[in-house]
């Protein structure tokens, strides 16, 4: 069975690209989880935040967006304390941050999903690489996501970021043609 060549043989990448990579995702919570994730990863590998990843759920009341918004300096100072996740004082801010624009975002467009999947006219794209080389690390639309996000007061969420958040939550197949997953994500979602 052929995979995209980044997961590797490590037991959370494989698991982690064969069942949640791509995958188009609505639910908002899980959608805050990616946002805060990749912002989380920023200058660290992929790897790094998904071994992280049950520490952050468990310091982060599982990615509440509103119990993280009302985090008090008492509450950075723990996070900032917590070996099971990245320590690092502007990030953790970021979660805050981004936390409370989160919920701006929920109460002007109704849920987030509404928000962040039109700029992808609510379908996913459909990439067809031949291999992992002519895989962007952005795009225009992330760029565009980035402009907006930033706008609204978001942190973390350069083009970059966006464009690993949009493959993570399927707003883009990115899997290689060669790539057990590309088809199946692909059936799935047309």
């Amino acid at each position: 069975m052929k995979r995209c060549k980044w997961a590797g043989n490590d037991q959370f990448m494989v698991q982690y690209h064969d069942n949640e990579w791509g995958v188009p995702v609505h639910e908002d919570r899980v959608l805050f989880e990616f946002l805060i994730l990749e912002g989380a990863q920023a200058g660290l590998s992929w790897s790094t935040i998904l071994n992280k990843r049950e520490n952050y759920r468990k310091a982060l009341d599982n990615f509440d967006p509103e119990k993280i918004a009302k985090y008090s300096h008492i509450k950075v100072d723990e996070l900032l304390n917590n070996t099971g996740i990245i320590r690092n004082k502007m990030k953790i801010s970021s979660i805050i941050n981004n936390a409370q624009k989160f919920l701006e975002i929920q109460k002007d467009f109704g849920s987030f999903d509404s928000f962040i999947w039109s700029f992808t006219n609510g379908k996913p794209i459909q990439n067809k690489w031949q291999n992992s080389s002519e895989v962007p690390s952005q795009s225009k639309v992330s760029c565009e996501m980035s402009k907006k996000l930033k706008k609204r007061g978001f942190k973390f969420t350069g083009p970059v970021i966006c464009y690993s958040f949009m493959q993570a939550v399927g707003m883009i197949n990115d899997h290689t043609i060669d790539c057990f997953r590309h088809k199946q994500i692909m059936d799935n979602v047309i």
